[in-house]
């Protein structure tokens, strides 16, 4: 008699993948595939780098699945990876953008020598060194939920999830993140 896969809870799959059942690796895209396919999806916007990123987080989960507490959600630590490797995806998109965009250096001296940049540019670009120097003075917990809910825009469950807290416990720090942000602004 062969064990129903679909039958065995998310522990019972870990230890058998663990113990190199190859079929427990297929029942557990079977249960979080699609799921996993959405979040990165909604995430990102973009379908075709969305079927990328969810083969890339089923190869990082499985690689790590020692790490996977059979006590917890399998769900839950699947969309974190896949939350880990949207991120990742995001930095590597705005690095590439800025190079595609980016004129070649010679060209950029040229221009430099030409005309200096306007004074709403400077003030702009002097702006955000500011407020990026401020963030760096939060608190780690709090310059992260920042991060996460208004430069990576993450939902509030989303950012909950990510790190391992409450919705609440999210909107409170960014309320107390976006308070001392200003504090810190205004002391500058």
């Amino acid at each position: 008699m062969s064990l129903d896969l679909s039958e065995c809870s998310d522990a019972e799959l870990r230890a058998l993948a663990l113990g190199g059942n190859e079929a427990s690796f297929r029942e557990f895209l079977a249960r979080y595939k699609l799921p996993v396919y959405r979040l990165i999806r909604s995430t990102i916007g973009d379908a075709d780098e969305a079927l990328d990123l969810t083969q890339e987080s089923f190869v990082s989960a499985f690689a790590a699945l020692k790490s996977y507490d059979p006590g917890r959600s399998f769900q839950t630590w699947i969309s974190r990876i896949a939350l880990n490797k949207c991120r990742d995806w995001a930095r590597r998109r705005a690095v590439r953008s800025f190079f595609t965009r980016a004129a070649p250096m010679e060209d950029g001296l040229a221009v430099a020598a030409e005309q200096p940049l306007p004074d709403a540019e400077a003030f702009d670009r002097a702006e955000l060194a500011h407020v990026m120097q401020a963030m760096a003075r939060l608190p780690h917990r709090l310059r992260e939920v920042l991060v996460l809910r208004t430069v990576e825009g993450l939902s509030q469950a989303e950012a909950a999830e990510v790190l391992g807290v409450s919705e609440k416990a999210v909107e409170t720090r960014l309320y107390r993140a976006r308070g001392r942000l200003g504090e810190i602004l205004g002391e500058d």
